[in-house]
């Protein structure tokens, strides 16, 4: 995971320069093709590419490609990627079915499907290549002898007379650097016209030749073949050239033209190709980019946060936060309690602020605050005095009073002694009538937005219309592009019923109040997330099948199905997030992680940057 938010640190920056990146995949040695192809995948998703996998049909047959084509499309399917095309390499006309065959493209699950023929130069790596892979000294040969191309490796063990019968056209002929009668004896071959013409001579050993071949050689020049050097043994030299595998560089003008060649045989042009680039399927985050931007953008205008569960191991632990520079914060409880945790867990907390509720200088002056927010509701002055004394009460009349910019609680206290105060103290923003909740579910390979779940038990359609609309702002504050589904046990207009009509009611509101939002509903759950199930359902909607925000008709679905989706999936399930309070104040679950935890005061932080 750090190495891919390295990564994602890496490509950001290249994005700040540039329109448009290719990126290569990562190629591993050694491992095995399963594991290499998924971290090809998942980096793909994590850097919202669209991809272009390429399919090796090198010595296979048509049904051996097939299945393995097959096997490609149900892999980028299952972890959704963005797939612009798919490329079948080094392909035969047997390689694709009779179909395939006529049109010279096909589809499969909607993707595009291209044989590219194979061409010998490309198949083949060049003298320059082999000597940088092997890392060789040039004792000869210019840059236009570096360039060609190697057909075939030639260890010459036998005598002259016998060897030269075994040369062929491209060879690299590998001989130790005392072997004078091989190299001179390649020379002339090479010179002759009734010999091939070999491509370079790879001495091994580490034995440079005599200076006096080393003179024929500097007047036999009219080639300038390469002859190299390496360190290593024959043995050793000839197994390390088998793993030589050619590459498209920059400075191999041939390779260039061949390639270009291939590509401008394929059934496609170059305006359709850009369309389908500049068509890209709509941005996505994945969890581990959206920790690291969650992060960084916290990190642009520090903020202070107050944590009440200042005693507990998990809020202690969020330490990586002040190790990030990422907000200020001040910790409530027992001092004494606190401090001692601290160095039991060996843990660098100097620049935390630690106050005590009971003892505190404050708890005057957040008493009358309280008392003024709630006398009319029949509260004392000293019924506020011994309120405040509860770490959820002092934390928030901190947010209130401007002493904090946020609070995070609920590791150990119930969502209701968290948010209760928050509802009492902090109130609505202007202009919102409502305070509802999201939670941001951070699924394998993606975030989504599930609201509400946890605050409004039978919103009306007008709650729902404010519910969603409040959702996709949430959703575009954190970076991800908001489809709002309006959920229902019916798709479109099939259904009937009290249920269905109220969230048809919703979607038509909120649709008057922000027609510039993707909204589509009422529509089930899994038309709204699986885009084979919305081709069948809702085969009309742009949105169905990639929808990123899931707004539940009632409190009771919606509670249920981020528990069952966070249980059963293994999914994080961040918040819930208070929507529509003056002061940002957010529940942590009481299973929570210390990622959860860095995780929700960083978007506490975030909301207060913008309150």
């Amino acid at each position: 995971d750090e190495l891919v938010k390295l990564i994602i640190a890496r490509f950001q920056r290249l994005q700040e320069r540039y329109t448009t990146i290719v990126c290569e995949g990562v190629d591993f040695g050694g491992t095995l093709p399963g594991q290499e192809l998924d971290f090809n995948l998942e980096l793909a998703n994590h850097l919202n590419c669209q991809l272009v996998p390429v399919l090796n049909a090198h010595g296979r047959n048509g049904a051996e490609v097939e299945e393995d084509l097959i096997s490609l499309v149900e892999s980028l399917l299952e972890k959704r990627c963005q797939t612009l095309a798919i490329m079948v390499n080094h392909c035969r006309e047997f390689c694709l079915p009779p179909e395939g065959r006529e049109r010279q493209q096909r589809r499969v699950e909607g993707i595009p499907i291209y044989p590219v023929r194979g061409h010998r130069i490309l198949e083949m790596p060049t003298v320059g290549e082999v000597a940088h892979a092997l890392q060789a000294e040039v004792i000869a040969g210019g840059e236009e002898g570096m360039s060609q191309e190697v057909s075939a490796f030639k260890v010459a063990a036998m005598e002259l007379p016998h060897f030269l019968n075994h040369i062929s056209d491209g060879s690299l002929i590998i001989t130790p650097g005392d072997r004078a009668d091989i190299i001179v004896g390649s020379l002339v071959a090479d010179r002759s016209s009734t010999y091939p013409k070999i491509a370079g001579i790879l001495l091994s050993g580490g034995i440079s030749p005599d200076p006096g071949i080393l003179k024929l050689i500097e007047g036999l020049s009219l080639r300038s073949l390469p002859l190299l050097l390496v360190g290593s043994d024959t043995f050793n030299t000839a197994l390390e050239v088998t793993k030589v595998e050619p590459r498209l560089g920059p400075n191999n003008p041939r390779k260039i033209a061949a390639a270009l060649g291939l590509m401008e045989e394929l059934p496609i042009s170059r305006e359709e190709l850009f369309g389908q680039i500049a068509e890209s399927e709509h941005h996505r985050i994945t969890p581990i980019r959206f920790e690291f931007e969650l992060i960084q953008r916290a990190k642009l205008q520090k903020k202070h946060i107050v944590l009440p569960e200042g005693e507990e191991e998990r809020v202690l632990r969020a330490e990586i936060l002040l190790l990030r520079d990422v907000v200020q914060l001040t910790l409530l409880g027992d001092g004494e309690k606190i401090q001692r945790q601290i160095a039991q867990l060996g843990l660098k907390l100097e620049q935390v602020e630690i106050i005590d509720p009971s003892r505190s200088p404050l708890r005057q002056h957040y008493a009358e605050a309280l008392f003024q927010a709630r006398q009319h509701k029949g509260i004392t002055l000293q019924m506020a005095w011994d309120m405040v004394e509860d770490v959820s009460y002092f934390g928030t009349l901190m947010v209130h009073c401007g002493d904090a910019d946020g609070m995070v609680s609920g590791a150990v206290h119930t969502t209701q002694h968290t948010i209760r105060p928050a509802f009492q103290v902090i109130r609505t923003r202007p202009g919102h009538d409502l305070i509802s909740s999201v939670f941001l579910m951070s699924l394998p390979d993606r975030v989504v937005v599930y609201g509400d779940c946890a605050v409004n038990p039978e919103p009306t359609s007008t709650q729902l219309a404010d519910i969603a609309i409040t959702s996709a702002a949430t959703a575009l504050r954190f970076g991800i592009e908001p489809r709002v589904a309006m959920l229902s046990y019916s798709t479109g207009g099939s259904g009937v019923g009290g249920a269905v009509e109220k969230v048809r009611n919703a979607v038509a509101i909120a649709r008057q109040r922000r027609p510039d939002l993707k909204i589509e509903g009422p529509i089930q759950f899994d038309a709204a997330v699986d885009s084979r199930v919305a081709r069948t359902k809702l085969p009309e909607s742009e949105l169905a099948g990639n929808a990123t925000v899931f707004i539940f008709p009632d409190l009771n679905s919606g509670n249920n199905t981020y528990k069952a989706v966070q249980r059963s999936s293994g999914a994080v399930a961040i918040g819930p997030i208070l929507q529509g309070l003056n002061r940002p104040v957010n529940d942590l679950s009481r299973g929570c992680t210390v990622t959860d935890i860095v995780n929700t005061v960083a978007l506490t932080a975030i909301q207060s940057q913008e309150s």
